[in-house]
């Protein structure tokens, strides 16, 4: 009977149940129609205000029995996008979204009504069609927006590291084989969201490409994994690598110019089961803090390092995991040693800060310049400061640190998990223990934390498990504890951004006489003269709202007795 009365058509029906219109709107647009029939009942209602496209097109979905998909354009799959021509993925209003494994391309189309778009996208696609339904605007954005990253922005001068400034090979823009496109993309969109390494993953099926974006591993995107020897054949003609060579490791770089800046990039190649693994380090060439105020050190640590910095000679060593911004810390120091009466000089590999004022030296094993016997040659330059990028090896440790004895300050670097356990690391590499104590000024321990997005984290009150696992006391005072959540501004991560952890371990008498002692006992003592370790300098981060103690517990793990 309730039909009977209003005898509206099905999709005025559906939407007059989910409250997107009133009745009586819908009866005025149905007057339209009867005086304009070419029109389409949805094109009406939305002309006119009464509805939304998307709660349209959400109806039309179920009208039809279709699925809807909320269409965003980072799930798309590339080459699975590349199907269809841009000419035809307008007309239909239509884009590939992913091809699915049993051989179907499932299409996303705005206007599921066109019985027609099947067969005529099957045709064009030359592979059956599984369609989806999605908002139009959604489909018109991811359009344009994979048209407008067909030409990538990044500037047209690449150089391998066998290559000079004056014979550099041209990237061609104009190339459009699915993997060279597929490859622009990739680290365009890498480089937009502040990734710091690009990898390459092949898989039975697919080729994955993951970033590592603050410190985090995420997916970017995927290619059929037919296309994964091109790719791979690809980036190893931007590093200037073997192509013909699949069975062995290689290692290369490429310099890249986009929007007027230099970033240099190192390419590793891993052969595994699937086929090539290629890494990507992106290495931006920016400029380092100007003074230790930017580094945000809890005045104690700061303190500690001033006062190893001030001292004509000896070794600062920072410690930490690749990527835990060591080498930030370190030219953060030199430019407040960047002074003219002093001579600086540097030896890394790469060379990650451009700075006036010091003489900054790359090594380049092909040329037989290493850590070593650069620094051998080095230190008959008369050098007051001198950073070198890493110790290594046994070798560039032993001359190191016996500069540090004889008259130099030495910055470096060393793999190692805290500051007390660098000291173990450095008697691994046959360092005497006499010449630690004599050499060494202070060891900091580093690790980078994602801060929480502002824009929308939000005031939490901890669990309790969660402080006693970092031994946060009930009196430790206000806590402005925020939790992480997700939004546009931070990709739905919940986080924008990082923030560095210090301890810093000052080479005292007592400390000097504990070399070889275990590493326990080495930190027991540093602590109880003052040192704050990685994790309570992320206890004082968190309970800021700088940072999150899920974040801290990720990075510096829970405390132990």
């Amino acid at each position: 009977m309730e039909a009977a009365r209003n005898p509206w058509p099905a999709l005025g029906t559906l939407l007059v149940r989910d409250g997107a219109v009133t009745p009586e709107q819908l009866e005025v647009a149905l007057q339209e129609k009867r005086m304009k029939p070419e029109l389409r009942l949805g094109e009406i209602l939305v002309s006119n205000g009464f509805a939304t496209r998307l709660q349209v097109t959400r109806v039309l979905a179920e009208q039809h029995d279709l699925d809807f998909v909320e269409l965003d354009f980072a799930s798309i799959e590339i080459d699975a996008a590349m199907l269809l021509p841009e000419i035809l993925a307008r007309r239909y209003g239509a884009i590939p979204i992913k091809i699915m494994d049993d051989g179907y391309v499932l299409v996303a189309v705005s206007d599921p009504t066109n019985v027609m778009f099947s067969d005529d996208l099957r045709l064009a696609l030359g592979m059956p069609v599984r369609v989806c339904v999605a908002a139009p605007d959604a489909i018109e954005l991811a359009i344009t927006k994979l048209n407008d990253e067909a030409t990538i922005d990044i500037e047209d001068v690449v150089t391998s590291a066998a290559e000079t400034e004056d014979d550099a090979t041209v990237l061609d823009l104009n190339h459009d084989t699915p993997a060279v496109v597929f490859i622009n993309r990739a680290i365009s969109k890498a480089l937009d969201v502040g990734a710091s390494d690009i990898h390459f993953t092949p898989q039975q099926r697919r080729l994955f490409v993951r970033v590592r974006v603050d410190g985090v591993m995420r997916e970017l995107t995927s290619i059929a994994g037919t296309q994964g020897a091109a790719v791979a054949s690809r980036l190893k003609i931007m590093g200037g690598l073997d192509i013909a060579e699949r069975r062995a490791p290689q290692d290369g770089r490429v310099s890249i110019k986009r929007g007027g800046q230099s970033i240099d990039v190192r390419i590793a190649i891993l052969p595994t089961t699937h086929g090539e693994k290629v890494t990507l380090r992106i290495l931006s060439q920016g400029e380092a803090p100007e003074s230790l105020d930017a580094l945000g050190m809890w005045p104690r640590s700061r303190a500690a390092l001033e006062h190893a910095i001030s001292q004509p000679f000896g070794a600062i060593v920072v410690v930490g995991p690749t990527g835990s911004g060591k080498t930030t810390t370190l030219y953060t120091c030199l430019q407040v040693l960047n002074t003219p009466d002093r001579q600086l000089t540097t030896i890394e590999d790469p060379v990650e800060y451009r700075a006036a004022g010091l003489d900054q030296i790359e090594v380049n094993p092909r040329a037989g310049l290493s850590f070593a016997n650069g620094l051998r040659t080095i230190l008959r330059s008369d050098p007051d400061v001198l950073l070198v990028g890493e110790v290594r090896d046994e070798e560039t440790a032993q001359i190191a640190f016996r500069a540090a004895m004889t008259g130099h300050l030495v910055l470096t670097t060393l793999h190692a998990q805290t500051a007390a356990a660098a000291i173990q690391r450095l008697r691994d590499m046959n360092i005497e223990p006499s010449i630690l104590a004599t050499s060494i000024n202070c060891i900091i321990g580093q690790r980078l934390a994602r801060r929480v997005c502002q824009a929308c984290c939000e005031p939490t009150i901890p669990d309790p498990s969660s402080l006693r696992a970092l031994r946060i006391p009930e009196n430790y005072g206000e806590l402005n504890i925020y939790k992480a959540v997700g939004c546009e501004e931070c990709g739905g991560i919940g986080y924008r951004g990082r923030v560095p952890l210090f301890e810093v371990l000052a080479m005292t008498d007592e400390i000097s006489q504990l070399i070889g002692a275990p590493t326990r006992e080495i930190e027991a003592m540093a602590i109880s003269q003052g040192m704050m370790t990685l994790r309570e300098d992320g206890v004082r981060l968190a309970v800021a709202g700088i940072t999150t103690l899920e974040e801290i517990r990720r990075i510096a793990g829970d405390a132990t007795d």
